[in-house]
């Protein structure tokens, strides 16, 4: 991992945004709709080249999906200030290799404690260096890591 970069979760509802439509989208968005406070301030927090995981939310699909990198920092949406909204741009990185679903991560326990378990319903969330590697580890990596999985 690169020292100083940072790890995130971000979440979405596939209905509302999916990973295929980030896909399909050249691959950039920006990251908006965000209005709890405590997740506009992660996003505050996030700098260029930050890794983010792509979270499917809702009744049907709770899992991670693939991996975005953070491409211009936070900035105040279309019509605000710097007290309104915030926003920040992604590009897709990779899908993962397979799917990680809640209840896996939740089964592991070397993902106890994870803030995503404490903090349900929050949107944007820190990832901790260990808790990546271990997301990345259950999902065999993700398609643009760099990685050989090989075919054992």
């Amino acid at each position: 991992m690169v020292k100083g970069k940072q790890y995130w979760l971000l979440k979405t509802e596939p209905g509302e945004w999916s990973w295929e439509d980030q896909a399909a989208n050249g691959g950039v968005t920006k990251w908006d709709g965000v209005k709890n406070k405590q997740a506009q301030k992660h996003l505050k927090s996030m700098k260029v080249g930050d890794l983010c995981f792509f979270y499917h939310s809702g009744a049907t699909a709770r899992r991670v999906v693939g991996v975005v990198s953070v491409v211009k920092e936070w900035y105040a949406a279309e019509g605000g200030d710097k007290n309104s909204e915030v926003v920040v741009d992604v590009k897709a990185v990779g899908e993962m290799r397979r799917r990680v679903d809640l209840k896996d991560m939740k089964q592991d326990g070397e993902l106890k404690g994870f803030v995503m378990f404490r903090q349900p319903r929050l949107s944007v969330l820190p990832v901790p260096e260990k808790v990546w590697e271990k997301i990345c580890e259950l999902g065999n990596g993700f398609e643009g890591d760099g990685i050989d999985i090989g075919d054992d």
